[in-house]
């Protein structure tokens, strides 16, 4: 117990590290996490870390999808639904294929063990590329369809996974009852989800207390993961469905205390799990290797490389039939959704990393068949899975800054992002302007003493004065402000710890003083992020 508590103490450190040494460099840090974790896997005497996949499945999986789910706009995925539906079931279903036939033909595979290595190879890694992708200033669009993918298409390869398992394990198939499971899986695990979300909400509403809230919204992403994983199906659809439903009816029944509280903790909880897994999947590098003394090194490098490079060109043949062909058939849809630039299209077809979960379900791939036999290249498909996610992490996952800025979309990105800061500022003029009639109103309904009316007044007046009316400029002076306003606030917590040593007042008070110190300098940095903007 005791080396396990010094192991996660000694990856946690790595992961500070590395975090700092990611962005002095200005690399992705998934990718140094990576490359980190294979060489601490060779380190003599660190105790071997094996990934148990049941932990990723059932542990890691749920609050990432969960929380990626809640972070996501209903609306925008709504409108993104064709496309993100196309790479979720389409693009994972043919790539399984593809790679099915490259392992019958090119690894002399069965085609049930090759539609296995298909379904373990499809999916996209939901964490990886949307960490490098939100830093590059992509248009909103592209980084929707990317976390949209990456949230459902787990769902697809999964379900391909356990037919497929079955498959090798009986020697049996059902065309017609893979269909239907899939099309009952969808529909059953979408409407549980919704019940999920909406049962949450209302547990949370009858607590109105922070820290019983947070640790039900904690509960919520495996209630609604384990029940249908249990059942047979995959339980991501479902954690999807219930991260939806909050990001869209939260808003309004959350309390803010909660949601202060709640967002440090959740943002906190990812960037751990999301860093040790990164970091955990490098260490998997020993084990693997141990396991395959059986091949050749020329073996596992031809069979490692004839996988990449069909999942890799695999995603390049689907995304772009698939961003144009719908519009080119149905005149309606191109005109309510045009045609996008052939730029967003290449770049979603090179982001076709790979992650952890594809390794988790790897190693749960069974031991032996049915019959008792050894299941067939189970060590071969380990290693091969483990050499995906490496070469697209680190390759194409380091090669993506470049792309984007080839292509121009982080100028299209910056278009966009102006376009929605002005949008964002006119809102927020139009309602202090709202808030202000109602002001008004209540003035004329109540008699409010004379002091309260004129700080009511003078608050509305000095927030509606602060929004500037010149978007450039505005933005520059608000900037210079904020930091302003950061120093003055940074000098008066200053101040108040000199009250506390001199014995003026007492730690109780300093600590109210304080909270609302820190509450109006998260308010600044707020101002002050993203270029300058309100986000």
């Amino acid at each position: 117990m005791t080396a396990i508590v010094q192991t996660v103490l000694f990856m946690m450190a790595v992961l500070a590290a590395v975090a700092v040494a990611a962005k002095r460099l200005n690399i992705a840090p998934s990718i140094l996490l990576v490359v980190a974790g294979i060489g601490m896997a060779f380190i003599p005497g660190l105790p071997k870390v094996e990934l148990a996949p049941e932990v990723v499945l059932l542990v890691i999986l749920p609050p990432l999808i969960y929380s990626a789910g809640v972070a996501m706009s209903w609306r925008e995925f709504k409108f993104n639904l064709r496309p993100i539906a196309l790479l979720a079931f389409g693009c994972v279903l043919f790539t399984t294929c593809a790679v099915a036939a490259a392992a019958h033909y090119l690894l002399k595979f069965d085609w049930a063990v090759g539609f296995l290595l298909g379904a373990i190879i499809s999916p996209t890694d939901v964490v990886a590329p949307l960490a490098i992708a939100r830093k590059l200033g992509l248009p909103r669009r592209i980084v929707v369809v990317l976390e949209g993918e990456g949230l459902a298409n787990d769902a697809t390869a999964l379900v391909l996974y356990r037919f497929a398992v079955a498959a090798v394990s009986t020697g049996t198939f059902s065309l017609g009852q893979a269909s239907g499971t899939f099309a009952l899986i969808v529909v059953g695990e979408t409407l549980y989800g919704l019940g999920v979300g909406w049962l949450s909400l209302r547990l949370r509403q009858w607590a109105r207390e922070p820290r019983v809230e947070i640790t039900l919204s904690l509960m919520t992403p495996y209630l609604a993961f384990w029940v249908p994983s249990h059942l047979g199906g995959s339980g991501v659809l479902a954690t999807v469905a219930c991260g939806l439903y909050v990001s869209w009816n939260g808003p309004r029944l959350i309390p803010s205390a909660t949601r202060l509280q709640g967002i440090f903790f959740w943002d906190l909880i990812v960037y751990l799990i999301e860093g040790l897994v990164f970091l955990v999947t490098g260490l998997q590098a020993r084990t693997l290797i141990e396991q395959t003394h059986a091949f050749s090194i020329r073996e596992l490098l031809i069979a490692t490389g004839w996988t990449t490079l069909i999942a890799i060109v695999a995603r390049f043949l689907w995304v772009f039939p698939a961003t144009y062909i719908p519009r080119w058939l149905s005149p309606r849809l191109a005109k309510r959704d045009p045609s996008p630039p052939w730029q967003g299209p290449l770049f979603l077809a090179f982001t076709g990393v790979r992650g952890v979960d594809s390794l988790a379900v790897a190693l749960a791939i069974p031991y032996t068949i049915v019959s008792g036999a050894p299941f067939p290249h189970r060590e071969l498909i380990l290693f091969v899975t483990f050499g995906v996610i490496i070469v697209t992490l680190i390759a194409q996952g380091a090669m993506l800054p470049w792309v984007v800025r080839r292509l121009g979309l982080n100028r299209l990105g910056s278009k966009e992002h102006a376009a929605e800061i002005k949008a964002e500022l006119h809102a927020r003029q139009a309602a202090l302007k709202e808030v202000t009639k109602r002001l008004e109103k209540i003035i004329n309904e109540n008699r409010l003493p004379r002091e309260a009316i004129d700080h009511l007044r003078t608050r509305n007046q000095s927030r509606l004065q602060i929004l500037p009316t010149n978007l450039t400029e505005g933005l520059d002076h608000m900037r210079q402000t904020a930091k302003l306003k950061g120093d003055l606030i940074e000098a008066e917590r200053d101040f108040i710890w000199q009250l506390l040593r001199d014995g003026k007042i007492t730690d109780e008070a300093r600590r109210r003083i304080e909270y609302e110190l820190d509450l109006e300098e998260a308010s600044v940095a707020n101002r002050a992020t993203d270029g300058g903007g309100w986000m």
